[in-house]
């Protein structure tokens, strides 16, 4: 417990202002290594999108992650785009998020999240779901088809999975699950290969 006192203690400086601005110090280090190998680099967001013990978070909903890719406004400075992460504050539009990275999302962790609050509530309660639309709150086809209509061509992955079928994982890592999770989205986005016209993003009519 002492140890984590002490750990805690070396931030008790560090506002969001101070931690996005040693963010940007080490990206704009980096990106000349990254210019000349081709090196993409894919931050993650904070999870959740809140403060935890009192710790800064500033990589949290479009405002801020918009605010850093134009602070380094190189390609290589991208993003993982997370729903799940994202997805813990409902004010995140997550489609709407994905179009306004177009082109600086290099990796996709999709994940579904169901809310058993509202929006306004002040205390969000949450669980992670299984990957289909049906059992959570998220649009998971929108989603998917969101980012296959902005051009991404990276690497999308099942993310957290459950414990079924009497498995025995790392919490949030049941195989099974995530192997459901990877045909299920394998299946949305043969879906958006055959029935859109990626060259004009335009629904075949």
């Amino acid at each position: 417990m002492a140890k984590v006192k002490e750990l805690f203690a070396l931030y008790k400086d560090i506002d969001d202002e101070k931690l996005f601005a040693n963010l940007v110090y080490f990206l704009e280090k980096i990106m000349p290594v990254c210019n000349k190998y081709d090196i993409k680099m894919a931050i993650h967001p904070d999870d959740p999108a809140w403060s935890v013990f009192g710790l800064p978070r500033i990589i949290n909903n479009e405002k801020n992650i918009l605010k850093l890719m134009k602070a380094v406004d190189d390609v290589h400075n991208g993003v993982t785009f997370c729903s799940g992460s994202y997805g813990t504050s409902l004010e995140n539009d997550l489609p709407h998020m994905i179009r306004a990275l177009e082109g600086r999302i290099h990796f996709a962790h999709i994940r579904n999240l169901k809310f058993n609050t509202a929006i306004d509530d002040p205390v969000q309660d949450f669980q992670e779901s299984a990957h289909l639309s049906s059992t959570g709150s998220f649009d998971m086809f929108k989603i998917v088809k969101t980012l296959y209509e902005t051009g991404f061509d990276g690497v999308i992955r099942p993310d957290h999975g459950r414990m079924i079928w009497g498995e025995k994982a790392m919490p949030g890592y049941g195989l099974y699950d995530r192997a459901l999770g990877a045909a299920y989205l394998n299946g949305l986005w043969e879906a958006c290969e055959k029935s859109f016209d990626r060259s004009n993003v335009k629904l075949y009519r």
